[in-house]
């Protein structure tokens, strides 16, 4: 396989949870915002915490640390709002990163099928290998963020 084949090089967002770094496509990134106010529902959900409302939208705070790393997130520094193309729509989705955001042009070199789902792909930064998400395996699908949004009165958080 040659070089062209094997490695794509792209715009990636580098963001903290705890202790490990992981990344995502650029172009998945809507905004980078300090931690507001959550709404919390009553919902069957574990994937979802509550929503943020943002420009306008009702935007579904996923914390995926605890299936990356193990341990849930104790702070929150920033909400990264990605987007998602399911289908026809444009979802939006906050993840709660503990620490600093990077923008970095890196290669890629894509998954293997020994990998687990949420690896979209595997990148080298500062001599660390990190993995590129794959959102929709991490994050519920938009028929289980309706049921949320439709389950009664929000309750506040900060």
């Amino acid at each position: 396989m040659s070089t062209v084949e094997q490695y794509d090089a792209r715009s990636c967002v580098l963001l903290r949870l705890g202790e490990r770094r992981f990344a995502l496509a650029a172009e998945q990134i809507a905004e980078l915002v300090a931690p507001s106010r959550v709404f919390r529902f009553a919902h069957r959900t574990t994937e979802i915490d509550g929503v943020i409302l943002r420009r306008g939208r009702v935007v579904p705070v996923c914390d995926v640390a605890e299936r990356l790393t193990g341990k849930k997130l104790t702070s929150r520094r920033f909400y990264l709002v990605a987007t998602q193309k399911r289908g026809a729509s444009l979802d939006w989705v906050a993840l709660p990163v503990s620490g600093e955001c990077e923008l970095i042009t890196a290669d890629l070199t894509p998954a293997g099928e020994s990998d687990s789902p949420h690896v979209a792909a595997w990148l080298s930064h500062d001599g660390e290998v990190i993995e590129v998400l794959n959102l929709d395996a991490l994050t519920p699908v938009p028929g289980e963020r309706v049921s949320l949004a439709h389950s009664g009165s929000p309750e506040a958080h900060a």
